[in-house]
């Protein structure tokens, strides 16, 4: 595992070009656009890079256009404040010309103060759980043999569903799903590069609950699917090379887009962070081709 690893540090290892300007590569992870963890993670990874002796506790991001997996995309950062408890930048994600995604970011010192969260689910422990990449590998022979590879590729975060969906025969069922998620090999002892490394993993089927409910998945030709929106708290300093609990649901999905939030636990129960985000979620009256 240690390519697949090494693949996703030189992904968020950016390249300063100046001062508050960054470049990073791309990577055909999920398809023929750019992942939106990537774009996510690289740009907290610029924001951070600007900001000393504080760590993320939110983000909220735009995706404004699909990203070319060609070519490399440029970060501006913007410091827009440097107070005494808070700093707060602002990253455009820039390819050809355009700007494709924008981040705000805010970063804080730990502190001591008021403390609860919500109880961690009970659910099955991830050692006796199947991995994603063995579940994709059992119906792989039911996609186009171009987009085969792409599909059962393995990928540098590890994921054990604990209610697996198959993206071919998809049943009506509550907007509920678990997965266990950790890095495939340890990382470096650096708290921002393992909150970039969550923000990248926190895009995983995050978006495909909301499609639960109506028995869609993304594999259906009919349907044009595609995240709107990004948003994280981190509550916790965690290690994203453990095993995380995803916990995500669906409170709603209307107007041709679906909300889904989550809720990402460390496998001691302690909450390290939460998740919001909305998706499109489209019918084609057409159904388009692979």
């Amino acid at each position: 595992m240690a390519n697949i690893i090494d693949e996703l540090l030189e992904l968020l290892d950016l390249e300063c070009i100046e001062q508050g300007i960054y470049r990073g590569p791309s990577r055909n992870i999920v398809g023929k656009n750019v992942f939106g963890g990537q774009v996510l993670g690289q740009s907290l990874m610029a924001a951070g890079r600007t900001v000393d002796d504080r760590y993320a506790h939110s983000l909220h991001g735009y995706f404004l256009r699909a990203g070319d997996i060609h070519a490399p995309i440029v970060y501006l950062v913007e410091r827009l404040r440097d107070g005494k408890s808070f700093c707060t930048r602002q990253v455009k994600a820039v390819q050809h010309g355009e700007v494709i995604f924008m981040l705000m970011a805010s970063f804080a010192r730990d502190e001591d103060g008021l403390d609860h969260q919500m109880a961690m689910p009970d659910v099955e422990a991830p050692e006796n759980l199947p991995n994603e990449t063995e579940l994709r590998s059992r119906i792989a022979h039911l996609l186009p043999e171009k987009i085969r590879d792409a599909f059962c590729r393995e990928r540098p975060i590890e994921i054990r569903p604990i209610n697996p969906v198959n993206p071919f025969a998809p049943q009506m069922q509550e907007p509920l799903r678990y997965h266990w998620m950790r890095a495939q090999s340890r990382l470096p002892d650096d708290r921002l590069l393992h909150q970039s490394v969550l923000a990248f993993a926190s895009d995983f089927a995050l978006m495909g609950t909301a499609m639960l409910p109506h028995g869609v998945s993304f594999m259906q030709p009919n349907i044009q699917a595609a995240s709107l929106d990004h948003a994280m708290w981190f509550h916790k300093d965690f290690r994203v090379d453990e095993w995380l609990l995803y916990q995500m649901d669906s409170p709603r999905a209307a107007g041709g887009r679906g909300t889904n939030r989550g809720s990402i636990f460390s496998q001691d129960g302690t909450l390290i962070a939460s998740v919001a985000q909305e998706g499109l979620m489209r019918l084609r009256e057409v159904a388009e081709k692979y």
